[in-house]
C-alpha cells in the first residue's frame, strides 16, 4: 500500500468504512443463513413483473373484458399531430360542443353581430324595437372604440349600421316573409245589386206537370 492510497489518518481511501475489502456483505451472510429474505436482483423483479401482468391481460383477454371497448379498431386520434401545450382545453370544447362566442373580444362580437343583420331582425315585430336593437348597437360600437388600447399597432375597429337603410331592409325581409295576400273575388251580379241597392228581381218558379189543364 502507497502513501496515495492512505488519508491522513492512516485509513484505506477505497472500500466502505467497517468493511473489509473482499468479504461478503452482512446483508449477504444472513440471507446465506436464513435469518432475512434475500433480495431478489432487479432483472429477475422486473422480469417477474412483467411475467404478472402479461398473465393478467391473457386473462382478461379470455374473459373478454376487451371485446366491444369504445374505439375497438379505430385510429387513435392526435397521434400524428405535434404536440399541443393547449390540447386538453380543446379536447374539453368538442367533447362539451362549448359555446366560446362570449368569450370573443367585444369587437370581434361585434363584427359577428353586425354580419347578422338584417336577418337576426327579422324576429322583431315593431320598427321601434328595430331601431331600438340598431342603436344599441352603434353606442356598443363607439364605447368599445373608447377602450385604451396597447401596442404599436393601430386597434381592430367595426363600423356603425345605417339605422335607416337597415330598418328599410328589415321592412323587405317581412314582407317577403310574410304570406301573400289572395285578390278578392269578383262580386256575383246580386251581390253588385245589393251593393247599389236595386231590389232583386223575383225569381219565377217551375212549373209542375201536374198542375197543367188542357185548354
Amino acid at each position: 500500500m502507497t502513501d496515495d492510497d492512505q488519508r491522513p489518518d492512516g485509513r484505506p481511501t477505497w472500500g466502505t468504512p467497517g468493511e473489509r475489502p473482499g468479504a461478503p456483505k452482512a446483508r449477504e451472510q444472513l440471507a446465506d443463513q436464513g435469518v432475512i429474505k434475500k433480495r431478489p436482483p432487479a432483472a429477475a423483479t422486473a422480469h417477474a413483473v412483467q411475467s404478472w401482468v402479461d398473465q393478467t391481460i391473457a386473462q382478461a383477454e379470455r374473459q373478454g373484458k376487451f371485446s366491444d371497448l369504445p374505439g375497438a379498431g379505430k385510429p387513435l386520434r392526435d397521434v400524428d399531430t405535434r404536440t399541443d401545450p393547449d390540447w386538453w382545453v380543446k379536447s374539453l370544447i368538442e367533447r362539451e360542443k362549448l359555446d366560446l362566442s362570449d368569450a370573443m373580444p367585444g369587437v370581434m362580437q361585434l363584427r359577428r353581430e353586425k354580419a347578422g343583420f338584417p336577418e337576426s331582425l327579422v324576429q322583431l315585430d315593431t320598427e321601434t324595437a328595430v331601431r331600438e336593437r340598431l342603436e344599441d348597437f352603434n353606442e356598443r360600437v363607439l364605447a368599445d372604440r373608447r377602450r385604451p388600447h396597447a401596442g404599436a399597432q393601430s386597434p381592430p375597429i367595426v363600423g356603425r349600421v345605417d339605422v335607416d337603410e337597415m330598418v328599410e331592409a328589415w321592412r323587405e325581409l317581412r314582407a317577403a316573409a310574410s304570406p301573400a295576400t289572395t285578390e278578392p273575388q269578383d262580386p256575383t251580379a246580386a251581390d253588385r245589386d245589393a251593393v247599389a241597392g236595386v231590389a232583386p228581381t223575383p225569381r219565377r218558379g217551375r212549373r209542375r206537370w201536374w198542375g197543367l189543364t188542357d185548354r
